[in-house]
């Protein structure tokens, strides 16, 4: 018997999804795979809308958006894009990634422009700049867990391909500082909601319009470039090679506390209190437990980490509790000819979206980005581990822009956030903890590096 058109997409698409880099369940067993779709536009190509819900051997279960694109015959082009053939009657119908169909992106914003409603999924424009509507987008390469398109030099669209019930926090954020006219972001143009089966259950976010960043530059890119013209220098230091990056690292500084001030000043804010701390402090600790059944190189510091996370259990530095970034690094910041601009306001996409919303202290985001300065004066030492120089050299550019960064958000700020803090102390141990769980996971070569940094932090209490 032959398959249904249903049956045929749904087993194209479980061959399909586990190699697409957006997939969050790599390696797990699926037990059943469901879909259902819709027609957003019928033009040549035909775009449709699919949730693909998969459900798991443990009882877990996620819905990911797939838009597809559909031709009457193959397209020797779109070879890359191509997900299968699928029967329509008496001929076939070819199923593409609509993202990598250049044809197929067109509609998005012609939709967002018109404010419609097609289906379930609903276009909401934020009228407040031009949309350049009729235009292609041209799919962003080095994404991971959502796939983003770039239409002209205008403005960029961001799909979120894991859907949660919800605003995404990224839109949410980029909405209230639109009234702030920050300068350190880029402009909210729209956003599009896709609503739930089950109406009782909150629509979830799809998309996300921005105002695109041109000719600017990644802060990682930046970062490791200055990195590698200290080690072509082998007797300066940090403060007298050409690439030297402390003066934008106390930009970076002063952009990072503008935008803390902004969220705070649009967005709920309270003071924490004894069991916030506490609270923290157990799930540090639950955390390490459970990295160290994956790391186990990670038992020789968890006396030391207990001691670090126990120090903020006792805190008494005054904290306001706000909303934050919340994977803040220099691979979430672009230098533009007049400043920093910070993205992805989303937090940590592994983490559940309720949790992504909560209030916490921005010493979370300062911490990952003094982390991220480690990271980036070290990943070469992984090619060679065993030279002492390169190892004083690392350590002495992470020290200066680390300061650096600190003295910028000190000046922006009023306010020192990397004085003798134990919450940035067990923010800074945390992240290193996480950072050893994924090296172990996905890049072994590298797990020195977070390991290292654990010795620094526990010896320095």
């Amino acid at each position: 018997m032959s398959a249904t058109p249903r049956t045929a997409l749904t087993d194209l698409l479980r061959d399909w999804m586990p190699h697409q880099r957006w997939f969050g369940g790599k390696g797990r067993e699926w037990a059943d795979v469901t879909e259902e779709g819709f027609l957003l536009d019928q033009a040549d190509p035909v775009l449709s809308v699919h949730r693909v819900r998969v459900a798991y051997a443990d009882g877990a279960a996620e819905t990911y958006l797939v838009p597809l694109s559909w031709r009457e015959s193959p397209a020797e082009d779109l070879s890359s894009a191509f997900i299968g053939a699928v029967p329509s009657g008496d001929r076939e119908s070819y199923a593409y990634d609509a993202m990598r169909d250049r044809d197929a992106t067109v509609p998005w914003l012609v939709h967002l422009v018109s404010a419609s409603t097609i289906g379930p999924m609903h276009f909401h424009p934020a009228g407040v700049a031009y949309i350049p509507e009729g235009l292609p987008g041209d799919i962003v390469s080095t994404e991971q867990s959502n796939t983003s398109l770039v239409y002209g030099s205008e403005a960029i669209f961001k799909l979120f391909r894991r859907l949660e019930p919800g605003l995404n926090p990224d839109v949410e954020v980029h909405d209230a500082l639109r009234k702030t006219q920050n300068p350190h972001i880029a402009p909210l143009l729209g956003y599009i909601e896709i609503d739930d089966p089950d109406p009782s259950v909150p629509p979830a976010t799809v998309a996300m319009l921005q105002t695109f960043v041109p000719n600017a530059s990644d802060g990682w890119r930046l970062a490791t470039a200055s990195v590698r013209d200290l080690y072509a220098e082998g007797d300066l230091h940090a403060d007298e090679v050409g690439g030297d990056f402390a003066a934008d690292s106390e930009r970076l500084g002063a952009a990072t506390a503008s935008v803390h001030a902004d969220m705070a000043a649009v967005l709920p804010t309270e003071p924490a209190d004894e069991a916030w701390f506490a609270t923290i402090a157990e799930q540090m600790t639950a955390r390490l437990e459970a990295a160290t059944a994956v790391v186990p190189q990670l038992a020789e510091h968890a006396e030391g980490l207990r001691a670090v996370y126990a120090a903020v259990a006792g805190a008494a530095e005054p904290v306001v509790r706000q909303r934050v970034h919340g994977d803040l690094h220099l691979g979430q910041v672009l230098r533009t000819a007049t400043g920093w601009v910070v993205l992805d306001f989303e937090g940590e996409p592994a983490r559940p979206l309720a949790a992504r919303r909560e209030l916490d202290s921005p010493m979370r985001d300062v911490a990952g980005m003094l982390r991220s300065f480690d990271y980036a004066a070290r990943h070469m030492l992984v090619e060679q581990p065993e030279d002492p120089q390169r190892a004083y050299r690392a350590q002495e550019w992470a020290e200066r822009n680390r300061a650096a960064f600190c003295a910028g958000y000190s000046a922006a700020s009023g306010a020192d956030p990397c004085g003798d803090s134990p919450l940035l102390r067990a923010f800074e141990a945390d992240k290193a903890v996480y950072e050893c769980v994924y090296e172990a996971r996905n890049r072994p070569h590298w797990l020195m590096i977070p390991l290292q940094s654990l010795s620094r932090i526990t010896a320095a209490g």
